[in-house]
């Protein structure tokens, strides 16, 4: 009498999930990167716009100072005030010589045309400083995602003179 051993084949229960967890995996990561990218470049326009905004608080205080011994010769206070801003946003890693920075009236008579702050007839009016830098300078990926956007900011204060004292 011939014995015939059917042997049945034991398999590991995880074996059968392995293929499900890979294209899981597959569709659930590109996603996951996605929102991890745009976290961070989220992240980078917000800080940017920080600096910014920081940059023309900083401009528009030296505005409203006595600038006659702090603006160089042959130099005009706007042209000081824009020369800052570039300079204070270099200084915190960011390209300002890509940045469009204006000077202009937020007055309701002339609002938007140019505000010049060293005219005496501008005393205690309203001005505005707006400075702008497109997004993809900033970007820490070179995709084009954000790409055509602006990061932006604007500061409105009086133009007066604070004397400072000897």
């Amino acid at each position: 009498m011939q014995v015939i051993s059917k042997r049945k084949s034991v398999r590991n229960p995880g074996e059968n999930r392995r293929g499900a967890a890979l294209v899981e995996f597959a569709i659930v990561a590109p996603l996951f990167l996605t929102l991890i990218l745009g976290t961070v470049e989220i992240g980078n326009a917000l800080e940017a716009s920080s600096q910014i905004n920081a940059a023309l608080r900083e401009a528009g205080r030296l505005a409203g100072m006595d600038w006659v011994d702090i603006v160089a010769d042959g130099e005009t206070p706007n042209e000081k005030v824009i020369r800052d801003i570039r300079n204070f946003l270099k200084a915190g890693g960011y390209p300002g010589d890509d940045m469009a920075i204006t000077i202009t009236s937020a007055e309701d008579n002339d609002y938007g045309s140019t505000f010049d702050l060293a005219d005496p007839d501008n005393e205690m009016r309203l001005f505005q400083i707006a400075a702008t830098i497109p997004f993809e300078t900033i970007s820490a990926f070179p995709h084009g995602f954000m790409n055509g956007h602006n990061i932006s900011g604007r500061i409105v204060m009086r133009a007066g003179r604070i004397s400072l004292m000897d």
